[in-house]
Order: structure tokens, then C-alpha cells, then sequence
């Protein structure tokens, strides 16, 4: 598995990942907004992104930022996670959120986050190995 960030020619293999994400989560988008947040990521000055590729295929996606926190350093929040349901089971997910943590780290970030649906109940098993639950369905990454 190779994570990495992405290039102008990932398009066409982010799309169909990222649509599927925000069909997961009943949310619909217009064309627009998918060609501004890829627009986004290629700028890599607000939004993040990493893809984990598997014999060349888009297998997962990752979008991440920081944001100023009122108490500390700026934290990291890893907004968007998906992995081919083909492709589930293999630790794709858990490469992707390692490699956000990894960059966390390096940027100097005391806590990474994310949250998912409570009825996401196969994503939590692996998220209560990686993070911290808060009681708010929300996970900070352990940084030690």
C-alpha cells in the first residue's frame, strides 16, 4: 500500500471515493463542490489530503486541516475518511489515519480529532484502538 498526497491526475480515481463518502452520509453535493474541494486539496494551504493506492487503485481517501484552538497550538482535524468497501479489512484506513497523525505530529499539533455516526459501528471498532473516545463521539489521536 502506498499513501500519498494527491496529484492532478488522481481525479478521476478520487471522485468516484469521495462521492460515495458523501453518499454514505446521505449528503449530496453538486458537481461544483467536488471540482472546489479537489481544487483545495491540490493548493494544500487550507485542506489536506492523502490517498492510500493498492496496485496502483485508489483504495482510500483522507481530507484533513488545522485550525487555531482557543487554549493551545492549532489542532488537526481529519474531516473525511473512506475506503472502498472492496477494499475494507486490509488496514486502509488505519495507514490513513496513521499518516494524518504522522503529519500532526511534525506541524507540532497537541491533539488530532475526528468524529463519526455512532451507528458506524465497524469504523469505531478500529478508532477505539487508534483514539481516544470522549464521550462525544469524537477521537483524539493518541500523539505519544
Amino acid at each position: 500500500m502506498e499513501i500519498a498526497t494527491f496529484l492532478p491526475a488522481h481525479f478521476d480515481q478520487w471522485l468516484p471515493l469521495a462521492q460515495a463518502y458523501k453518499t454514505f452520509y446521505e449528503t449530496v453535493l453538486p458537481d461544483e463542490a467536488y471540482a472546489h474541494t479537489w481544487q483545495r486539496l491540490l493548493q494544500a494551504d487550507e485542506v489536506y489530503g492523502f490517498g492510500a493506492w493498492v496496485d496502483g487503485r485508489l483504495v482510500g481517501i483522507t481530507h484533513y486541516l488545522f485550525h487555531v484552538n482557543v487554549w493551545t497550538a492549532p489542532v488537526c482535524y481529519l474531516q473525511d475518511l473512506f475506503v472502498d468497501p472492496a477494499a475494507r479489512g486490509a488496514g486502509v484506513a488505519g495507514a490513513l489515519i496513521h499518516r494524518v497523525g504522522q503529519v500532526a505530529r511534525e506541524r507540532g499539533a497537541p491533539r488530532m480529532y475526528w468524529g463519526t455516526h455512532h451507528t458506524n459501528a465497524r469504523a469505531r471498532r478500529l478508532y477505539d484502538q487508534v483514539g481516544d473516545n470522549k464521550g462525544f463521539i469524537l477521537y483524539n489521536y493518541k500523539m505519544s
